[in-house]
Formats: structure tokens, sequence, C-alpha cells
């Protein structure tokens, strides 16, 4: 649900009915991961998608029966499900399983405030997490529970106190790893598993020295979702109408600039500079914080010097074995634009386990599972909440 804040709570502030289908779990190959947001509206207004094609008819009439009679449902859908038998049956031909909840959202439902709250958070970039049963015996009152840091918890799943303690505190371990998935709580009969969505704000994209280079990644990164900063020292590199893509371009030196900045694991750096003078301060400190890529423009060459003058600076061997350098990925890039496509492959190979490999001739995985992200519980398949690449020399 969260997937369509933006949409969605323009639809709540019209005080429009509507449905949600939300992609719970995924098996195998699977195109969507957890998260993902079918939701369509009383007037027949529709947003969003779960399969790419697959079964979004099929699950626009499950959206549509739940807005006729107010009542949740959960549906399963994967591969060969109608056999030989019904050939317009809705399936998976990729060979994967999805399966999503359909929540309605009605303006007298008991549980619209918590939802509408949970959609301006999200649509306002706040960390937030949305959790709803997905599946297990019903609850008595069938509601939301919405979690943000450093504040209550808002609604209930309807359960109980104990089922809203346990949600919130599995909600706030998803939400700190910016994951969605489902965690299955409780024991024996009472077992449940609940769907946790969780946003955060997209990752930031640090990309210092403002060249034509810089100007074209930080409209790969924009669109990406990354909140991307374009950095140089000198001013004349650094007019505004140069990166219209870029969130903020800054005129200042890139060391002074990263010391300034709170920046969580999920940042990218990206150098292009290729000068000592700006690159080995800001690469010193970059290598020093756990951040998810950090990339360096330069040929060969110029790697083996900036290597040298980083051990001078006191980086260690595991801090340099992180420099993603020459940057990005062996495309045979060129221009600015071929090269900012390297260099957003890259962080996204990284960001998601891939090898960077052609898939032809391969038997790769398409849609690699995500790592764990438990705080104790079992997870389904997890999705990076942000929403939130590279190698070109």
């Amino acid at each position: 649900m969260l997937d369509l804040a933006a949409t969605l709570r323009r639809w709540a502030a019209g005080g429009r009915d509507f449905a949600v289908a939300t992609v719970t779990a995924v098996e195998g190959s699977a195109p969507r991961d957890p998260g993902a947001a079918l939701a369509v509206a009383a007037d027949g207004a529709v947003a969003g998608g779960v399969s790419g094609g697959c079964v979004e008819a099929a699950v626009h009439e499950l959206c549509r029966a739940a807005l006729a009679d107010g009542a949740t449902r959960r549906e399963r859908f994967a591969t060969g499900d109608g056999g030989d038998t019904d050939p317009f049956a809705p399936a998976l031909p990729c060979g994967g399983a999805v399966e999503v909840l359909v929540t309605p959202v009605l303006a007298a439902g008991p549980e619209r405030a918590v939802l509408a709250a949970a959609l301006d958070a999200a649509a306002d970039g706040e960390a937030a997490a949305l959790v709803r049963v997905a599946d297990g015996p019903p609850v008595p009152a069938p509601g939301a529970l919405l979690v943000r840091p450093g504040a209550a918890p808002l609604g209930s799943l309807g359960g109980g106190a104990a089922l809203d303690r346990t949600a919130a505190a599995e909600a706030a371990a998803l939400l700190d790893a910016g994951r969605t998935g489902t965690v299955r709580v409780g024991r024996g009969a009472a077992r449940r598993t609940l769907l946790v969505e969780s946003h955060v704000p997209p990752p930031r994209l640090l990309v210092f020295g403002a060249g034509d280079f810089a100007a074209a990644l930080a409209t790969a990164g924009a669109f990406l979702g990354h909140r991307v900063t374009v950095c140089d020292a000198r001013p004349a590199f650094t007019a505004r109408d140069r990166h219209p893509d870029a969130a903020e371009v800054v005129t200042d030196w890139p060391h002074r600039y990263l010391d300034g900045q709170r920046l969580d694991a999920r940042t990218a750096v990206c150098v292009l500079t290729h000068d000592p003078r700006f690159d080995v301060p800001v690469l010193a400190r970059a290598l020093a914080r756990p951040f998810a890529y950090v990339g360096a423009m330069g040929s060969r060459r110029t790697h083996e010097d900036r290597l040298r003058r980083l051990r001078e600076a006191g980086v260690t061997e595991a801090g340099l074995a992180r420099l993603r350098s020459p940057i990005g990925l062996d495309l045979g890039a060129r221009t600015p634009q071929e090269t900012a496509l390297s260099i957003a492959a890259e962080i996204v190979a990284l960001r998601r386990g891939g090898s960077g490999a052609f898939l032809t001739g391969t038997d790769l995985p398409i849609h690699p599972a995500a790592g764990p992200v438990s705080s104790g519980h079992d997870i389904t398949r997890g999705a990076d909440a942000a929403c939130p690449q590279p190698r070109a020399a």
C-alpha cells in the first residue's frame, strides 16, 4: 500500500473508497517484490500493479469484490494455476508464485484513520512501517498498526495488546533495516503471518565532481529513486541548471561536505573528479564509513596512484578492498550517459547481489531472493523499502 502512497493519499483526502491488493510473499521467479500494490477506487480508477500484467485482471476483480462487501481477501497465484482446462485462468508463466492481500479502505472503515496516517507519512518521505495480518486465525476486529521512529504505535491489529506489542517490535526491526516482508508470530493455533510494509526516505547518492558525467549520473540516480547531491569545490561547475535532476547542487570541498552529513548505510558515493586534491580526502573519509557503495572514476594508472595516496592517508587494506575503481560495469561505455548507466548498474548489482553477467546462456536467477532480515521470526523474501550501481573507466 505504501508503494502507492502519493496517489492513495489523494484518494483518501478526497473521501474515495478504494481497495488495495498488496504482494505479501513471492516464490521463485516472480516479477514484483513484497510491498508492490495495485489499487482500485470505487469510481473505477486504477493505480499500480502486482505482477507486470500476468494476473492484474484477476487482482482487479478481487479489489472490486472487496469494495462490494468490505471483506479482506487473500489469494495465491502460481505457474499453471489454470492447468489445461482453463486457458484464461490467471497464472504466472515465469515459474514463480505470488500471494496478495486485498484490503478495502472505506471512508467509514474503522482502520481508515490509521491507513491515512501511514499514507501521509510515506508520501511526505518519513520513515514508517504499516502492519496488517496477512494470514492465520482471524482476529476479532481486523485493523492496522502504524509504527514510526520515536512515536507510540498508532492503531491496532485487533487481536489484543500482546499481538500489537509483538507486531510493533517486529515492524521496528524491519523498518530499521529498510525492508518490507512478512513475519510469523505466535505459536500453534495462534500462529499468524503479519505483513510489514516499510517506507524510508530515499537513499542518498553523493556525486563529487560536477562535470558532464555527474549530470548524467544525477539523472540515472534520480530515476532509480535516489536523492542525488552533486558537489564540487569549483563554482564554475556547480551552476544549478547544469544538473537539473539533482536534488541539490553544492559548492564546497567534497570531504568538507561529507563531514557535515548524517548518512546511513544505504548511501552511495561516486567520486568523478580524478584529481587527487579532491579524491583522496573524500575517499579516505567515505571508505571509513559503512556506505553501500564507494566508487571512483579514473584510468587504471590513476587508480594505482590513488591507492598509493590512500594508503599514505591511512586507509586500511580492508577499506581499499571496498573501493570500486575503475568505476562501473564493463558495458563498453563511452558517452556520459552510457557511463552513468554503467555506474548505476554496478550500484544495483551490489545492492541486489547481482553478478553483472549476461543472463543469456546461464542459469543465474533473474530475481534473486533478498537476504535475511528477521529479528527472530521467519521472514519471507523481503524487498528494500525504498524504494533505494556501476563500472566505466
